[in-house]
């Protein structure tokens, strides 16, 4: 749930005069309240089940909670003091450097990773997006499931059609943004989240360092992720904190069975599209799968981003 701690930029606007849509939420003396917000709930109130007390028992027979899971706010863009308002009211709009794709996956990705290319961006890390449900998803929480782009449930138009559509665009294009695929979701081998909240603040400002070309980078079997310097010092421009060797190495090391194994997945899915698809989709999983096999046999199953540094993988 959004805390002061974790999201205090989007605390401040929830907690200043505003016009705000809440839904999910227990109501109590006109006060909003709901899970993980870090502040005592009342024991009584108004939420999805009507009127709701501590240890209220629901239909199927089970203690209602004070909020729901999929609590929502809405509201305006121009409520947020870090808001570029120039570049949103510009009329010409604005240059577009990079386009992000990201999910909820428990031990495949890293936090941050480029695309080789355009083509290699769009069907990796966009058209090959798996993710854990939430609770948004009714019954089907923590299950992990293949969304494409991260809009399956609005896609209206045939998947082949529309990935054609989206690798021909790159082709018109003068200046081709750099894509991204993001996982702030990534989790050790105890369950344990990888990424603080906030973390998020630093992927993104390597994100507009790469697209301005103002960092090297480290080139895996999956693209291109970040020098552990330049996180180092990321971390302390950015969130004033330390980031250790450590931290970078459980983040970054590219797990190969895993990666391998999604490829598998997501080639099985396409292929049962083959006669509406684009060769290349298959073409760019089948050169991705022979990366990862390549660097298999050199490096392991589990690549240190130390290691891959200090013996380049040729790609």
């Amino acid at each position: 749930g959004i805390n002061k701690k974790d999201d205090p930029i989007i605390w401040e606007v929830l907690h200043m005069p505003n016009e705000i849509i809440f839904s999910n939420v227990l109501v109590k003396d006109g006060k909003p309240y709901w899970l993980g917000m870090g502040e005592e709930i009342p024991d009584e109130g108004e939420n999805f089940s009507g009127k709701w007390w501590k240890g209220k028992i629901g239909p199927d027979g089970k203690e209602v909670p004070p909020a729901h899971k999929n609590a929502r706010f809405c509201v305006s863009l121009e409520a947020f003091r870090n808001l570029d308002k120039e570049a949103l009211h510009d009329p010409n709009g604005m240059p577009l450097g990079g386009i992000i794709f990201g999910g909820r996956d428990p031990d495949t990705w890293p936090p941050v990773c480029e695309a080789f290319d355009w083509d290699h961006g769009v069907i990796m890390k966009g058209a090959s997006l798996e993710s854990e449900a939430t609770a948004a998803v009714i019954g089907k929480e923590g299950v992990r499931e293949f969304s494409p782009m991260a809009i399956l449930d609005f896609l209206s138009v045939h998947i082949g059609d529309y990935l054609r559509n989206y690798l021909e665009f790159g082709k018109k294009l003068k200046k081709v943004p750099k894509i991204f695929g993001v996982n702030y979701f990534l989790r050790d081998e105890n369950g344990n989240f990888l990424n603080d909240k906030l973390d998020k603040a630093v992927w993104l400002k390597w994100m507009e360092l790469r697209v301005h070309n103002d960092v090297d980078a480290v080139t895996t079997p999956i693209g291109y992720i970040p020098k552990y310097e330049d996180l180092k010092r990321l971390f302390k421009e950015v969130l004033g904190k330390d980031y250790s060797k450590e931290a970078y190495e459980k983040q970054f090391t590219i797990r190969i069975p895993e990666n391998l194994a999604k490829v598998e997945r997501i080639m099985e899915v396409y292929s049962k599209v083959r006669d509406r698809l684009p060769k290349r989709v298959l073409e760019i999983l089948e050169e991705e799968k022979r990366r990862l096999l390549k660097a298999k046999e050199i490096y392991g199953d589990y690549i240190s981003p130390f290691d891959i540094e200090k013996k380049p993988f040729d790609s």
